[in-house]
């Protein structure tokens, strides 16, 4: 008698980290955070956009592998939702539409052969790469559209080496780079996009600003008051020494009518 044995299937796990420290530049961090926290913050009306950075997208079901983690990714259709990692085939197969790269010569290979095929084969329709060092990419913004299947060149907007800008269709912003600094900038509005903390320190000046203007115009208005009780005063005086309403008015150098404006009907 044959006895069969029921196999149990294996939980395949799809990690949301390598277990290991994630060394990175200063440079690389600052740009990356600035990336998504004001692409994100752009897209925060959107319930249908999901912006993360450096997290794992898994895009095999069953094949833990399968994974790449760009520095910063732009996904249309899917919930704006917190996630643990991107698994393609638990958002309905939808894949990242825009990809930008914080690169460095150190990630070369990866950035420019490795991760294009990746990206390709997922569909991602943009996939830019900023060298902030300038260790190797010249211009040190570039990026690439998918058509035909292919990426072919975005056309950069050339200033100099370190001031340029690229349009990207998907997101429908700018990238500049400014003397070296990469912004995101609304074509419509020509306002560069501002982390949360930007935005407060922004906020936080205008309400200075706003301040500081509404006490200088109290002092101004203080003062108005004080200097008008004083030329009362005056006007009042020579009035009370039997000076008429003309030659007061004649002796301050104001018209009859402003000095009545003064001390009223009583003289």
């Amino acid at each position: 008698m044959t006895i069969l044995t029921q196999v149990e299937p294996v939980e395949i796990e799809y990690p949301s980290s390598d277990g290991e420290p994630m060394a990175e530049s200063d440079i690389t961090r600052d740009y990356r955070t600035y990336s998504v926290e004001a692409v994100k913050l752009y897209f925060q009306e959107r319930s249908d956009v999901y912006v993360s950075a450096n997290s794992f997208i898994y895009y095999e079901e069953g094949n833990n592998q399968a994974v790449v983690a760009p520095a910063v990714y732009v996904v249309f259709g899917v919930a704006n939702r917190k996630r643990d990692n991107y698994k393609v085939w638990e958002e309905g197969g939808i894949t990242p539409d825009f990809v930008l790269e914080i690169t460095s010569e150190t990630t070369q290979t990866k950035d420019q052969e490795t991760k294009p095929e990746i990206y390709r084969a997922l569909g991602v329709r943009e996939y830019f790469q900023y060298d902030p060092s300038g260790d190797y990419l010249n211009p040190i913004l570039q990026g690439v559209r998918l058509i035909n299947n292919q990426y072919e060149p975005i056309a950069a907007n050339n200033i100099a080496f370190d001031t340029l800008w690229l349009f990207s269709e998907v997101l429908e912003l700018e990238l500049h780079i400014i003397s070296g600094e990469l912004r995101f900038k609304v074509p419509q509005t020509g306002e560069f996009l501002k982390t949360h903390k930007e935005e407060n320190l922004g906020r936080l000046a205008e309400q200075q600003a706003r301040l500081a203007a509404e006490s200088a115009f109290q002092q101004s208005e203080q003062a108005r008051l004080a200097a008008e009780s004083t030329l009362r005063s005056l006007v009042t005086q020579l009035l009370n020494s039997g000076m008429s309403l003309e030659q007061v008015a004649q002796t301050i150098n104001l018209s009859t009518l402003e000095v009545r404006g003064l001390v009223g009907e009583n003289f």
